[in-house]
């Protein structure tokens, strides 16, 4: 895939702030839970966390499942798994599956409550942290979890901010913390997956080039998308820009002179792609995987 280098950097001085947050409240959890969006399960990973962690028992969340190829989402969780975390897949937003989530906290911490039990300490409540990158649906997750509008939700960036403890039943206990990134994106492709999804503000990027990008990433992974959506056939000759432009031609979308409309293209493209009209993707293949 021959992308058009992007240089993409977003670390906010309040995310600094974030960290330091959650490295001191660390102590005070059981387990860390990190959600994950299923479109991009290694992009939406902050590397920061698993040094963060300190040993800390470890759930894997991939969510936004329903807008996941599920067949990716089962090779991804089957990768999780064999690094040694617990992993289940979710659609926080309908709720659908978050109800297992209580189980798998108390599957992960048995032993921990074992040894509770043996020393009478039955009443005592689990702690979990829940971290993550910026929008990828930490607090419409525990929303979903705690059965009621505990945490803010939002769709932009950033809407967490403060250390929020949320009761989900007499056992269970999380700690919603702000989404933070990490301060520089060693690989370019994380930084366009990252503003592909909104987990970055679509500001501070340049929508056309992101939009050529992800022309060449769907021909690669999902040609047939492009065929069932823009009756596009993806030619292997051609650069993103140019797939773009054969998709903004089949949009009819021209301007005085002609030539297509590359950033009404774009646009259409991207807001396609987030409303699930080009169907359930992922935009990353697990190792092993295909």
């Amino acid at each position: 895939m021959n992308t058009q280098q992007m240089n993409i950097q977003w670390f906010p001085g309040h995310m600094t702030k974030a960290r330091r947050m959650m490295q001191e409240s660390l102590g005070m959890v059981d387990a860390l839970c990190e959600i994950l969006d299923a479109r991009i399960p290694a992009a939406s990973r902050n590397p920061e966390i698993d040094a963060m962690a300190q040993g800390k028992p470890r759930l894997i969340i991939l969510n936004r499942a329903d807008l996941a190829d599920p067949v990716r989402t089962e090779q991804w969780k089957e990768y999780y798994k064999a690094l040694g975390f617990s992993v289940m897949d979710c659609d926080a937003r309908s709720g659908k599956r978050t109800a297992a989530f209580s189980s798998a906290v108390r599957t992960l911490l048995a032993d921990r409550l074992q040894a509770w039990e043996e020393k009478g300490q039955i009443g005592r409540k689990l702690r979990v942290m829940i971290a993550g990158i910026p929008n990828v649906g930490k607090s419409t997750f525990i929303n979903s979890v705690a059965g009621r509008r505990a945490a803010a939700a939002g769709d932009k960036p950033g809407v967490t901010r403060g250390r929020q403890w949320i009761a989900v039943d007499d056992r269970l206990e999380l700690l919603d913390t702000p989404g933070i990134l990490w301060p520089k994106f060693e690989d370019p492709q994380v930084g366009e997956l990252l503003a592909v999804t909104n987990a970055i503000k679509a500001e501070v990027v340049d929508r056309e080039t992101l939009a050529a990008n992800f022309m060449l990433r769907l021909r690669d992974l999902y040609p047939d998308a492009l065929k069932e959506r823009y009756k596009l056939e993806p030619d292997p000759t051609l650069n993103g820009y140019e797939l773009l432009e054969e998709a903004g031609k089949k949009r009819g979308m021209r301007i005085s002179g002609g030539d297509v409309d590359l950033e009404r293209m774009a646009n259409t493209l991207l807001t396609e792609y987030h409303s699930g009209k080009l169907g359930r993707l992922t935009l990353e293949i697990a190792p092993g995987g295909e």
